[in-house]
């Protein structure tokens, strides 16, 4: 890889996706490419940046899924899930309106998603609740291993006995995400730098490990459209590496990466 091949590469993930890679990303791009390469018996980088930019539509989507990072586990960020269990899961129950809405905005393979249904299910899946948990991710490939819910025994060596037993059924040497917490779960393919197709509003909003990734001014545009899909009363939660300090002043830090709109903007 030449440095104008990855000059061209580290241009296009930016503008398709947001995502920067500086210099220091090179032998990571190198690495996840490469396989690429070989799955179309290209020789060399070069050839390749001709295949993108003469064949873009039809190459593109496998570009981003090569280059996407999709590290993730059940219960990640454990806080989360003890902030939903411990003070929203009792203030909602206490609420009027039954409609509970949740986006996983970077979903990767399910677990974020499916470690939310757990810590919900067991409260509002009947009725009188509307409750549906949206999960969207910028990757294809892992969308379709998140919506067949299929996990080898190692993901799930950290889960507790309980969760096992209710949420998980053997098949063959994987397991299965049972149907009470797959129902609850709606995979969608989106490219947060694109048009957003949802209305909200969301309760909660999941946008962890992913600002990482985006330079300042894309981190804004993306937060500043988050606001906009939260309700008032809703929470945002970012990655234990990521801040919205000089990003946005439409948030309060409440806790450990969990954030909630302010209230200084709306007295006009």
């Amino acid at each position: 890889m030449t440095q104008a091949d990855f000059e061209f590469i580290r241009d296009l993930a930016y503008s398709q996706t947001g995502i920067v890679l500086p210099d220091r990303k090179r032998h990571m791009v190198y690495s996840r490419l490469c396989r690429r390469l070989r799955a179309l018996r290209i020789n060399d980088f070069r050839q390749y940046c001709l295949l993108l930019q003469q064949q873009q539509e039809q190459e593109l989507g496998h570009f981003i899924n090569a280059l996407t990072t999709n590290l993730t586990s059940f219960f990640r960020e454990k806080h989360h899930f003890e902030f939903l269990r411990d003070e929203l899961i009792p203030r909602w129950q206490k609420r009027a309106d039954k409609r509970l809405r949740i986006w996983s905005s970077a979903c990767s393979t399910g677990e974020e998603p499916y470690s939310i249904a757990m810590t919900l299910e067991p409260f509002f899946a009947k009725s009188p609740w509307d409750l549906k948990i949206l999960a969207t991710d910028l990757d294809t490939n892992v969308l379709t291993k998140a919506e067949a819910g299929l996990y080898p025994p190692e993901n799930l060596e950290n889960l507790p006995g309980k969760l096992m037993d209710k949420y998980f059924q053997p098949k063959g040497n994987v397991f299965k995400v049972t149907d009470d917490a797959q129902k609850l779960v709606f995979f969608r393919q989106l490219n947060l730098l694109e048009s957003w197709p949802m209305q909200g509003p969301f309760d909660v909003i999941f946008c962890r490990n992913v600002l990482i990734y985006f330079d300042n001014p894309t981190k804004k545009k993306i937060i500043s459209k988050f606001r906009q899909l939260l309700s008032d009363d809703g929470y945002l939660f970012i990655g234990h590496s990521e801040t919205l300090h000089h990003i946005s002043d439409e948030f309060d830090l409440i806790g450990q990466t969990i954030y909630r709109p302010n209230r200084r903007l709306n007295h006009f």
